[in-house]
């Protein structure tokens, strides 16, 4: 069976992106494999007009439009090699977006890329990252190598990163580091069965100006991690300046593997299934189990628009 690769690529100019990325993409089509390029808006004009006619052939989407969140993007590669199932090698050209990113965000990231070799192991999919180091931090450059097997700097060799920390591990330490404690005007409730969740999430989201669908897709989120968790459980949300957080917290602990929520559903049913639901909807759900309990921490943006005096 033809194994899964994930590749890094740095450059440091335009010249530099083109001559990896024109070589990936044009083996791909001269192949007949299915090629998805999702990069920049600036890249893919570059990459567009150098392919020319050929650009037809090929699947695209602006990174910041294929999978705002890490568990939707993941989910996207899962399903595009499913799409294209009959093929032996499918090729994607994926480019995170890094610039004016939090380092929150950035930590989601690097932790999705290192686990897409687990999520995307057993595919035929042969992924290339591309990192600019005009606009990439060194740290993240640095941990670019840590979450990719090997290298390219050409579209075409394969070169073992000598940088490679097994998934495992390094999701390991991204989640080693405890959430910041809940502010003393959090609000919190004791909460014995399902519906109590979604009230009491709803009621605290309008409280907060959600309105509409998302407050309804926000319970949905607490009721399918809450679902995970089992009740009864402890609540808690509270607004920063940007985003609402909900905290679940479960009196048992709970074993979360590394990939807890990131593939999607099938056929059996699985515990982590409503997890995967609630990382469809949350821009980062965060699990951390020990000292006796298992605590999901949900977080989506917010937004506030005053009205002139």
């Amino acid at each position: 069976m033809t194994r899964m690769i994930h590749q890094a690529a740095l450059y440091g100019s335009d010249a530099e992106f083109l001559a990896m990325a024109v070589t990936f993409v044009r083996d791909g089509l001269e192949r007949g494999e299915p090629v998805l390029v999702t990069t920049t808006s600036g890249n893919l004009t570059l990459l567009g007009e150098a392919l020319g006619d050929e650009a037809g052939r090929v699947d695209y989407a602006e990174s910041a439009y294929f999978g705002r969140r890490t568990a939707l993007r993941a989910t996207g590669f899962l399903r595009y090699w499913q799409r294209n199932a009959g093929h032996e090698r499918v090729r994607i050209l994926a480019e995170p977006v890094w610039a004016g990113r939090s380092p929150r965000d950035v930590l989601a990231w690097k932790r999705m890329e290192s686990g897409l070799n687990l999520i995307l192991e057993g595919t035929g999919i042969w992924m290339i990252c591309p990192y600019d180091t005009r606009t990439a931090g060194p740290g993240i450059v640095a941990d670019a190598m840590r979450t990719h097997p090997s290298l390219s700097s050409d579209g075409r060799r394969i070169s073992a990163s000598p940088a490679y920390a097994d998934p495992v591990t390094f999701i390991g330490e991204c989640d080693a580091a405890p959430l910041p404690e809940a502010p003393a005007t959090a609000v919190s409730a004791s909460l014995g069965d399902l519906q109590s969740v979604r009230r009491f999430v709803t009621g605290q989201a309008g409280r907060s100006g959600l309105t509409g669908e998302r407050v309804t897709m926000l319970a949905l989120a607490a009721h399918e991690a809450s679902r995970y968790l089992e009740t009864p459980l402890t609540a808690r949300m509270w607004e920063t300046f940007g985003a609402l957080v909900c905290d679940l917290r479960a009196d048992r602990e709970i074993a979360a593997g590394p990939l807890a929520g990131f593939t999607p559903p099938g056929l059996e049913e699985r515990p982590e299934d409503g997890l995967w639901v609630a990382r469809q909807i949350c821009d980062h759900v965060d699990i951390r189990t020990g000292g006796g309990s298992c605590t999901v921490r949900l977080q989506t943006a917010t937004w506030r628009l005053q009205e002139s005096a």
